[in-house]
């Protein structure tokens, strides 16, 4: 028996269950790493919207980190919902601190339901501590054009360019994901200083969508965690991610934009 994969989440809780930590520690149970979590802030939520967020003061962030990362042989983290400048600062500082280099970042600013979950100095902060720790940064179309103060990439070819842009601010990689744009196809570009691949997966008619970033996200840093590169990783997430959406019909949960089904395998 070699070590077990370990997978950190820090992000905020989704009360509802299918997005944000709860969603991360699904997705890693599902592929087979360990979980464990750092939280940044609670929800009021479920699948038709968010209705109050607690945010956790910093330093408690910082304590979280310095718990699990003290005790746990991590071997890959995904960062979510992260809204106050105080906590990113402290995030950073924290990957510096634990030398934790295989860095998932969601950037979660808008909610599955519309609602918006990053302030604006907030996402100064992400740009300027965050993305440059980050092996690879996993944004919507929606979130990549907010990040760049850019209208939303409506071509294959503006996704790129969006993609590149964010690779200049000092992520290693840069993950577009295309599942909020039309066509039969969701597709999604990963751009690196020097490769370029393009994933796509025939779309599924479902509104059961909520928490598909950050299964996504966490099912990249579970391949990580487990040792396969980049492209790898990126790979087995999306086949992992559409079959969760695939299959999300045969649960059935609350009355908006029901979770994807993380255990489509098992149940």
């Amino acid at each position: 028996m070699g070590p077990t994969p370990i997978a950190v989440t820090i992000a905020g809780s989704d009360s509802g269950g299918g997005a944000g930590i709860q969603a991360d520690l699904k997705t890693f149970s599902a592929l087979g790493v360990y979980g464990a979590s750092v939280i940044t802030a609670l929800t009021a939520q479920n699948t038709k919207g968010v209705t109050a967020i607690h945010d956790v003061p910093a330093d408690f962030v910082a304590a979280q980190i310095d718990a699990v990362f003290s005790d746990l042989d991590v071997t890959a983290v995904k960062i979510g919902m992260v809204s106050q400048r105080a906590v990113i600062a402290t995030i950073a500082a924290g990957l510096g601190r634990w030398q934790q280099t295989k860095v998932v970042l969601d950037p979660v600013m808008i909610a599955t339901s519309g609602d918006k979950l990053l302030a604006a100095d907030a996402v100064d902060a992400l740009k300027a501590v965050l993305i440059p720790r980050a092996l690879v940064v996993t944004p919507n179309l929606p979130e990549a054009a907010a990040l760049l103060e850019a209208p939303i990439a409506d071509t294959e070819a503006e996704m790129r360019r969006q993609g590149e842009r964010l690779l200049a601010l000092g992520a290693r990689a840069v993950l577009i994901k295309g599942g909020h744009a039309g066509g039969p196809e969701s597709v999604d570009l990963l751009i690196e200083p020097t490769a370029f691949a393009r994933l796509a997966a025939d779309r599924v008619a479902t509104k059961n969508t909520h928490g598909t970033g950050c299964t996504l996200s966490s099912a990249i840093a579970a391949g990580l965690a487990k040792g396969l590169g980049l492209g790898e990783a990126v790979r087995a997430a999306k086949a992992y991610v559409t079959a969760a959406i695939a299959a999300s019909e045969r649960i059935k949960i609350g009355a908006g934009h029901g979770p994807v089904h993380h255990f489509q395998a098992w149940w």
